[in-house]
């Protein structure tokens, strides 16, 4: 391990890492743990400095720190291998531009930040030009993700990603009998999109578990202790996942300071990065009902106009006092947000895997989404044991048109209903919102009725703008002058 200030270039190290904040030195010093040499660079000394000692801590001895980007380059080893974990948008064209007249054709860039897709698709374009390859890779997990091993979504050069495979599937997270958490996903900007669909299922996954906490703590009457028994206990079933079970921890935890519940101490404003927001642009750009991703980002942004809430909160009335749950009824409502819960996360899930679907028939990405669902089974934030029979689901029928039709999922949904329902009806009386919870029963709903009110927007549209509707009894189209009538 050294800090070679501009010495010992000898093209002889197996990957480059370009960007050295939390994630780009975790998952170099994870490239480096599984046998690979590595070298870094970072636009500022201190953060190489910095991987250098954590390096040294760690016992990494297969690592060099550049501070001068040219220096770097010339230890790789041809043809070059450098990831990208930089700040997405300008930045990463800014990096590219720096790169580009230190590299050779047949070089491999990997932009393994999150990134849109579309830009990564011209950023594709433009660099084939110049004979360079080049995938984006989204990476979940987070810093210890990156570290032990992250489920990663590469896309782009086909080549690119089979020269640098023995890498990527070392340094993934592995899960017995299903190998390890990353597959080259698609052509163009398909690794990308399929991170990007992921962070918005996440933005409903704990949406969900958010409104699941409000109902059990206003409804029910639930303590922080009780809490963290109740996630604790749902972990250990069909509910198991990373988010349920961060969830049970952090209602454990202590302020030092106070020593009160850290949990209520916390301001209730999320704030986000994007990535949903992007989910729900595209899936209304190709068509794509994802209600429930949609009203989570939304609740986020609600959340975050507290002073605005704070004001309306004076003004403005909800349902009259309503009696305290008994003591002996919490065992029943706690059965059934676990069942609503469920239920729920399946329509977020199937509204994930629908868009992924239709995004890639319409891009030509032949998107395979069992596989898809296999990888983010570990290493990554949405890891749930639920993933598993997702997986199965799209063996069993790889064109399965919502996985919510699937007999496994249909009956199990058939069966939490009835406590589906009586959650959302009871947080309703009690002024709770549950808008991805209950905009999921309405997406359930929506799906399942074989005839819709849309009939009567049809009539609207066609009344006041001619825009035309179609009939049942025959086909065409048809105008009416509904003044005339």
């Amino acid at each position: 391990m050294r800090d070679t200030g501009g010495e010992d270039r000898d093209g002889s190290v197996q990957v480059g890492m370009v960007g050295l904040g939390v994630m780009g030195q975790s998952l170099a010093l994870n490239i480096e743990e599984k046998g690979f040499s590595v070298a870094g660079w970072d636009a500022w000394p201190d953060p190489v400095d910095r991987w250098l000692a954590k390096a040294r801590r760690e016992g990494a001895t297969n690592v060099r720190g550049y501070k001068a980007l040219p220096d770097l380059v010339r230890s790789l080893r041809r043809p070059r291998r450098i990831i990208l974990l930089v700040k997405a948008g300008d930045v990463v064209d800014e990096t590219i531009a720096s790169l580009l007249p230190l590299l050779d054709a047949g070089d491999l860039l990997i932009d393994a930040g999150n990134e849109h897709f579309l830009r990564t698709e011209r950023r594709a374009r433009e660099l084939a030009a110049r004979g360079l390859r080049f995938f984006g890779m989204g990476v979940s997990g987070g810093e210890e993700g990156a570290r032990r091993g992250p489920s990663m979504m590469p896309g782009g050069d086909r080549a690119g990603y089979d020269d640098v495979a023995p890498i990527l599937t070392k340094i993934a997270a592995q899960v017995q009998g299903d190998g390890p958490c990353v597959t080259y996903v698609g052509p163009g900007g398909a690794g990308h999109y399929v991170k990007m669909v992921h962070n918005g299922i996440e933005y409903g996954d704990m949406q969900l578990i958010a409104e699941a906490y409000d109902v059990l703590k206003t409804v029910g009457g639930l303590s922080n202790r009780e809490l963290a028994e109740t996630f604790a206990e749902w972990n250990r079933g069909e509910l198991q996942s990373f988010l349920v079970e961060i969830t049970a921890d952090i209602f454990t935890k202590k302020d030092p300071e106070t020593g009160a519940d850290l949990i209520d101490l916390i301001v209730d404003a999320a704030s986000m990065k994007g990535t949903g927001k992007w989910t729900v642009q595209d899936a209304a750009e190709i068509g794509v009902s994802v209600s429930s991703i949609a009203v989570s980002v939304d609740a986020r942004i609600a959340s975050a106009d507290r002073a605005g809430r704070l004001s309306a909160a004076a003004v403005l009335s909800g349902p009259g006092a309503k009696a305290a749950i008994r003591a002996d009824a919490k065992a029943a409502l706690i059965a059934d947000v676990r069942a609503a819960l469920y239920a729920a996360k399946a329509c977020c899930y199937a509204q994930g895997m629908n868009l992924m679907r239709a995004a890639s028939e319409l891009r030509g990405w032949d998107l395979r989404l069992g596989d898809l669902a296999r990888i983010w089974k570990a290493g990554c934030i949405i890891r749930a044991q639920f993933l598993g029979r997702i997986k199965d689901a799209y063996e069993r029928d790889p064109r399965l048109a919502n996985l919510l039709l699937d007999p496994s999922f249909r009956d199990e949904l058939a069966v939490r209903q009835d406590a589906w329902r009586a959650v959302v009806a009871r947080a309703v009386t009690m002024g709770v919102p549950l808008p991805a919870t209950a905009g999921s029963l309405t997406y359930y709903d929506t799906i399942r009725r074989a005839r819709l009110p849309a009939n009567l927007t049809q009539a609207q549209r066609d009344y006041f703008g001619g825009h035309t509707y179609e009939r049942l009894d025959r086909p065409g189209h048809f105008h009416t002058d509904w003044s005339r009538l």
